[in-house]
């Protein structure tokens, strides 16, 4: 599984790529976190507003930090 959070590397950004990594130990999830910070690829992936994020290129959240909740029915893990 591929997690890419799409951020410049504000401080929602790193919060949004700590709250997946938590989530991910948590819930014993095997999944490579990207923290995407090149502007050409916001605009290739159409990223509007950051954080986003991506579970294996399909957009999940966009312009929020996700709750840790939400990620753990991203995953399909019990919450």
């Amino acid at each position: 599984m591929l997690i890419e959070v799409y951020g410049p590397g504000c401080h929602r950004c790193h919060t949004t790529v700590e709250e997946i990594e938590k989530v991910l130990r948590e819930h014993n999830v095997a999944a490579e976190v990207r923290h995407v910070t090149q502007m050409a690829e916001f605009v290739k992936q159409g990223v509007l507003a950051t954080p986003a994020v991506f579970i294996d290129g399909v957009k999940k959240s966009e312009g929020r930090v996700p709750r840790a909740r939400e990620i753990v029915t991203w995953l399909g893990v019990e919450g």
